[in-house]
């Protein structure tokens, strides 16, 4: 749009008003050109152009998904707003076609998304040595066919819906994530998360509570020189050792100069409310209750809500050295 063509606009007034709202923020120090990068957004073989190019789509979704607006039709709609369009880069608003066929090509790259927005943020140095993992739940519509019911050992309950495993650092930035069927994911979920998380950059500790205490997970760590650090669980043999944390067990079997204060392992592991705190702030992102039928939108609307806690965490690191800016409150 020419700036000739936007001074007519009858909503130019309210797009200058906007100009500095958190939204807009989201967009300013992010470009999101790599989404055209990728096979699926390619135009097709018949000839036939999109009407609207991914970037300014993502930034829709983004929009959306910052006030709490999902599915298509509500997103269609909130992107009908002059000012959310405009503020967007659309040149006009968007179909319901456009936002559904947007969104389904999304779900097959919408995790390599979220690693390219990862390794944004690890450029600007907001991640730290310490990482954590966890489990969260993940709740659903009931008349998502796809999810099952789970349960929740942390809330004793049970619930419909899916399960998410997270690997977080820094001020609450996930950095390596697993949908899974339900909150209590398998040990192979939690070592191929694990092993995500490592191929970012490598910490000096990784923290998990005691359904992490496993020897695999465990001695991937250690050969990797990260010391694992999660409660001994001794409900998983029938001759418990005397120990609270494993990793003082196994550094024991293989070194006799390695000595680990319980103090600092102690220290260590009350980080691990980090990953709660990063679970809390993805659940306002969109992560908490998705509103997509079906596993497979249900996931994108995970990693969704994923990427967009990683670019408010962005924008408050870029905005951050400014007394006059808003910093984003997700």
């Amino acid at each position: 749009m020419s700036p000739a063509t936007l001074q007519d606009h009858p909503s130019v007034e309210s797009f200058f008003n906007v100009a500095e709202t958190e939204t807009l923020a989201l967009f300013e120090y992010l470009s999101f050109e790599f989404l055209e990068e990728f096979d699926v957004f390619a135009p097709a073989e018949t000839g036939r152009t999109r009407e609207h190019e991914p970037p300014e789509m993502m930034r829709g979704f983004l929009h959306c998904y910052y006030h709490n607006i999902y599915g298509i039709r509500p997103v269609e709609r909130e992107l009908r707003n002059t000012v959310v369009w405009l503020s967007c880069g659309f040149d006009r608003p968007p179909s319901r076609d456009a936002v559904d066929r947007f969104l389904t090509d999304l779900e097959h790259v919408v995790d390599n998304v979220f690693d390219r927005l990862v390794e944004q943020a690890a450029r600007r140095g907001l991640l730290d040595l310490t990482y954590c993992i966890d489990s969260t739940d993940v709740r659903a519509m009931p008349a998502d066919q796809d999810a099952s019911k789970c349960y929740d050992p942390t809330a004793e309950e049970y619930y419909h819906g899916y399960g998410c495993t997270i690997v977080s650092t820094g001020s609450k930035i996930p950095i390596a994530a697993e949908f899974t069927e339900s909150k209590q994911a398998p040990e192979e979920t939690a070592m191929r998360v694990t092993r995500d998380a490592l191929a970012v950059a490598q910490p000096i500790w990784m923290v998990g509570d005691s359904a992490y205490d496993t020897l695999d997970w465990h001695d991937h760590l250690l050969t990797a020189g990260v010391v694992p650090v999660a409660p001994y669980n001794a409900r998983n043999t029938d001759d418990p050792k005397d120990i609270e944390y494993r990793v003082k067990d196994r550094i024991s079997e293989h070194s006799e100069d390695v000595q680990l204060k319980q103090s600092t392992l102690d220290e260590m592991y009350n980080r691990r409310t980090g990953v709660e705190r990063t679970n809390d702030a993805v659940k306002d992102c969109g992560l908490g209750r998705t509103h997509a039928r079906g596993r497979v939108h249900a996931r994108a609307q995970v990693f969704l809500a994923l990427c967009l806690r990683l670019v408010v965490a962005i924008t408050n690191y870029e905005r951050g050295d400014n007394p006059g800016s808003t910093i984003i409150t997700v």
